[in-house]
């Protein structure tokens, strides 16, 4: 399944959420930061998947990839302006963005490096100044969280929602495994998956970045991003261009 699958549960899961002022300044926090960390406030921005931060971005231009018709039809119930464009058409277009904002380990949805490569390469393509994105310390992962992530509970008073993470490791592909999402929502079972995953450690980012053109790599130690549908934490990394080139 593909990430546009994965980021409608984080839609679902924010919609639920009886925090959501928490939720939206959080996200606002660390883009800021970066943005100051960088001295550039973007007027021109490309969200890959749903992020909470989409609901009170003030930019000029905003633009969307991969996410569901759910997910257009909540931006839109939500009075946000933005434009959406397929996955294979921005991908091969010219379009370039100030900031492109690829979160919840995005890299990591791939088979090999190869197509972890190819991936970051398109992303580059469209940026004009940084990237954001995420990605866990793998090299120093606990071995208990290898196989599951923790799971993410919302109780808003009326409903529970639960989301864990299975990761089924290959015992022949250390590096890769296959994820399956599971969503209960009031004792309802919903599976999400399979998705494939690739491992990313940060010097592998940062050369990947590197050779598609990057200037700088960064990871933001004070920064730490949890995700809605589980409670690990992920490191905020940006990727900076000089205006493209």
């Amino acid at each position: 399944m593909s990430f546009e699958s994965y980021t409608e549960c984080l839609r679902q899961a924010y919609e639920l959420h009886p925090k959501q002022q928490e939720i939206l300044k959080r996200k606002k926090e660390i883009f800021d930061e970066v943005a100051y960390y960088h001295n550039h406030r973007p007027s021109n921005i490309l969200y890959v998947g749903f992020n909470p931060l989409i609901l009170i971005d003030d930019s000029i231009n905003i633009t969307v990839t991969e996410i569901s018709k759910n997910c257009q039809k909540f931006l839109k119930d939500c009075g946000i302006k933005f434009n959406y464009i397929e996955e294979d058409v921005i991908y091969n277009s010219n379009k370039r963005f100030d900031v492109v904002i690829a979160l919840d380990e995005y890299f990591t949805f791939a088979n090999d490096d190869e197509e972890q490569k190819n991936k970051i390469t398109k992303i580059c393509k469209l940026t004009n100044e940084y990237i954001i994105t995420t990605c866990k310390d793998y090299k120093n992962q606990d071995f208990k969280d290898k196989e599951f992530s923790v799971p993410g509970l919302i109780k808003n008073g009326k409903d529970n929602l639960i989301f864990l993470e299975f990761h089924d490791h290959s015992l022949n592909n250390k590096t890769g495994w296959i994820t399956f999402l599971y969503k209960i929502l009031n004792s309802k079972l919903e599976t999400f998956g399979p998705f494939n995953k690739k491992i990313m450690f940060f010097k592998q980012l940062a050369k990947f970045s590197h050779d598609a053109g990057a200037v700088s790599f960064h990871v933001h130690k004070n920064l730490m991003y949890k995700s809605l549908i589980k409670k690990n934490y992920e490191h905020v990394i940006s990727i900076r261009f000089d205006n493209g080139t």
